[in-house]
């Protein structure tokens, strides 16, 4: 059984995160932790270091327009359909943020390292792009193999400190459901720790339901669950709720600015879910 050590408070989630920890996110479309980030921020957490799988939005915007971000790697940072990600071009521009740019199979691949307890893993895709001059930490290599020159680029394992995330459905033994975001189970069996929202625990065995099991991540690789309905909004969740587009329409304008931002921000974090100014 979990017990009170695995299901906890969103605030308790947040309080477990100290300053300058690497925290891995996922994207925008895929069970993002909104509620828990907005405790992040309402706590002040500093000097984060943001690993974003595959790539950024609404959540590392927020993040970094709060002041608590001071490193981020990933392969690209936006609001999709809303615009470009406001906050983190102004970060960037003032020389606020580091950027450790990458590609989408490079961050997967990192993280597949760490999840085999390898030191690092091969990967071909990038070689002869301009990314590789600036990742000085990737290295190329010829193919041990090979018959005559066969290069290839070596990815160092990334082991982030936390892996956050919210999902529809956890269990009463901390077994999660994520369904198809398979990419999310990589991310748990990387990372050091992982804290998760759901929408509900339940009080049926999870594991024990042939239709559910292939959709967990069992629970050795979670480390503690709040439960917190709508926890993904303003953004959505799989077939459970739709992104509220006003909402992020309302962010993508008010973040153009110091000013709107904070605005936007002061609204978000008084738990006003929709924060569009009346």
């Amino acid at each position: 059984m979990i017990g009170p050590a695995r299901e906890v408070s969103v605030d308790a989630l947040a309080a477990r995160i100290p300053d300058g920890a690497l925290i891995a996110l996922p994207p925008d479309y895929s069970l993002s932790p909104v509620s828990l980030v907005a405790a992040l921020i309402r706590r002040r957490v500093a000097a984060l270091r943001l690993f974003c799988l595959p790539v950024g939005g609404f959540l590392a915007d927020l993040l970094i327009g709060a002041g608590s971000v001071a490193e981020i790697e990933t392969s690209a940072v936006s609001l999709g359909e809303f615009g470009p990600a406001p906050r983190f071009l102004a970060a960037l521009r003032a020389g606020r943020l580091r950027l450790r740019d990458a590609t989408c199979p490079a961050l997967h691949t990192a993280l597949q390292a760490a999840e085999k307890g390898v030191p690092f893993m091969p990967l071909r895709g990038i070689l002869g792009s301009d990314i590789l001059a600036h990742r000085p930490d990737w290295g190329v290599i010829d193919n041990p193999f090979a018959d005559g020159p066969d290069p290839i680029v070596l990815i160092p394992a990334i082991r982030p400190d936390f892996a956050l995330f919210h999902a529809p459905l956890a269990d009463r033994e901390g077994n999660v459901w994520v369904g198809r975001r398979r990419e999310l189970a990589t991310l748990a069996h990387a990372a050091e720790a992982s804290l998760v929202t759901v929408e509900r625990i339940c009080d049926e065995a999870l594991l024990e339901d042939e239709r559910m099991a292939p959709g967990l991540i069992t629970a050795p690789y979670i480390t503690a669950i709040a439960e917190s309905p709508r926890g993904a909004a303003p953004l959505g969740l799989l077939d459970l709720y739709e992104p509220d587009s006003a909402t992020l329409t309302a962010y993508a304008r008010a973040a153009r600015d110091e000013e709107g931002f904070r605005a936007f921000l002061g609204r978000f974090l008084a738990g006003e879910e929709n924060a569009v100014p009346s």
